[in-house]
């Protein structure tokens, strides 16, 4: 083969191996909260799929929302870019990532207030933070015991691996037990929904799920959740590896959710701007 065949291959090769790059597809794992994955998160990932494709580059997502502690771990342990919380990671999370070589990072990229929903038909209008405890722990188990009302309280929480869980028990009950006969949900829409249901109903969900049919928000303290002094108010983070550079399209995606342009797409379900 001459010199002019060899270049002629040559530079054909570059040429399908530069097309099969450009036309590849790079997928971002983000895994962790129910409160930013099931809605906040795919919603964002959406607009950056679109914005990227008008620039020639496609991306996908996947996208588990299975709870704060999935998301740190999944940090931790690699098998996400970048990981989901509303809740900050716990000292022994903070250690085993240490321990395994991981500086890990919380990014705040907006903030919700943790709503207490009561079903459509309930006669009550506001509720205080002892009440919330009183009913949360089991102390209360029927509404005569806050209200002038009578019947068994249904009252559904997160599960154990959400964030969710974590800082209600936290912020709402001075970190005591929930109540043995408290329900167990795997998510916000699963609480909305089972409140929406029951007339005995009372739940916590993220601002995002407050417009729920058949459900009415409770002013906590006269506050409503979306007010500067609601009292059951937290931030919701991002988590990468600090000490492991981002890929290009995960480290604009960050960017793109902090943006005027991501921001807009959280408030406009209803959870807060950082700004």
């Amino acid at each position: 083969m001459n010199t002019k065949s060899i270049l002629r291959t040559l530079t054909a090769v570059a040429a399908l191996t530069f097309a099969s790059q450009a036309s590849a597809t790079e997928t971002i794992v983000i895994k962790g909260s129910d409160t930013l994955g099931a809605k906040m998160v795919p919603q964002i990932a959406e607009a950056f799929k679109a914005k990227m494709a008008k620039q020639g580059v496609e991306v996908a997502f996947e996208i588990a929302a299975e709870g704060s502690s999935t998301g740190v771990a999944s940090v931790i342990d690699g098998t996400a870019e970048i990981g989901m919380s509303s809740r900050d990671p716990k000292d022994k999370e903070v250690a085993k990532a240490k321990a395994n070589g991981i500086d890990m990072k919380t990014i705040t990229v907006a903030k919700d207030g943790i709503a207490i929903i009561v079903n459509e038909a309930s006669p009550l209008e506001s509720i205080s933070l002892e009440e919330i405890e009183l009913i949360f722990t089991g102390d209360v188990t029927d509404w005569s015991g806050i209200s002038a009302t009578t019947g068994d309280i249904s009252a559904y929480t997160r599960n154990t691996s959400s964030g969710t869980y974590a800082v209600f028990q936290q912020l709402a009950m001075n970190s005591r037990d929930y109540g043995t006969d408290t329900q167990k949900m795997a998510g916000n829409e699963q609480i909305a929904s089972e409140v929406a249901k029951n007339p005995n109903g009372i739940g916590y969900v993220g601002l995002a799920y407050i417009n729920t049919p058949g459900v009415k928000v409770l002013p906590v303290e006269g506050s409503a959740p979306d007010a500067a002094d609601y009292p059951l108010a937290r931030p919701l983070y991002y988590l990468i590896n600090k000490g492991k550079a981002l890929t290009p399209l995960a480290n604009d995606f960050i960017g793109y959710t902090m943006s005027p342009e991501g921001q807009a797409i959280i408030n406009r379900v209803h959870f807060l701007s950082i700004y």
